[in-house]
């Protein structure tokens, strides 16, 4: 993990943080239709599991958004994390609860996708908000709600600072007319990212959906 703190003699946006940090708190929800059609079809003739895969894309992204990586030092001044890992969440049938679990990220979508499944098969029977320890500083959050198509959603931390790192929530796709739509929401604190960031973000992702074959991304 390396952490690169800003130099807020240059940084164009030190006084935006300063005020949305301090003056200010406050963050935002953005919701997205996403669409999935081509990056479904390429799962299924390939037999690829929907989560890993499309947890890898979002992490993927966010390697080329620095306000999507950002962080603070024991200081508590701004930087930025040189990448971010996904702390997603997996649902227990038998009481209807959730655990936490995290993956390393790794640009080899191969590796990636296996240690999603070692880790889900060795930590994800495990109950309780946090079933496997040693979570990073960098991390994000992303979950599902696979049984429900939204058109907005919101996060929010009464009381508290908005969290500088992103809480991505996806849910259930439809299709339309041979569509398939996917909504999908980030949360993040105004500190870190203006709507620019997050226009930026969410047009990457889509073209990586509609381009990518997961197959070839090995490193």
């Amino acid at each position: 993990m390396q952490f690169t703190p800003s130099d807020l003699s240059t940084w164009p946006r030190r006084e935006h943080f300063h005020y949305y940090r301090n003056q200010l708190p406050c963050g935002y929800s953005v919701t997205v239709q996403l669409d999935v059609t081509r990056f479904r079809a390429m799962l299924e003739r390939k037999g690829l599991k929907f989560y890993p895969s499309f947890i890898w894309c979002v992490s993927h992204t966010i390697l080329s958004h620095p306000a999507f990586r950002m962080g603070v030092d024991s200081e508590g001044q701004p930087g930025t994390y040189d990448r971010m890992h996904p702390n997603y969440t997996v649902f227990h049938e038998d009481d209807h609860t959730f655990s936490d679990l995290w993956t390393e990220h790794n640009e080899s979508f191969p590796v990636f996708y296996q240690a999603f499944l070692s880790d889900v098969a060795t930590y994800g029977t495990r109950h309780g908000m946090k079933a496997r320890a040693g979570q990073p500083a960098n991390f994000y959050c992303i979950s599902c709600v696979p049984w429900l198509s939204f058109t907005g959603y919101a996060s929010t931390v009464p009381g508290g600072q908005p969290n500088l790192f992103p809480v991505i929530t996806y849910g259930k796709a439809a299709e339309h007319q041979g569509t398939w739509t996917m909504p999908f929401a980030v949360n993040i604190s105004h500190a870190a990212a203006d709507g620019w960031h997050t226009a930026q973000f969410l047009n990457d992702l889509q073209a990586l959906l509609d381009r990518v074959d997961l197959e070839e991304v090995a490193r």
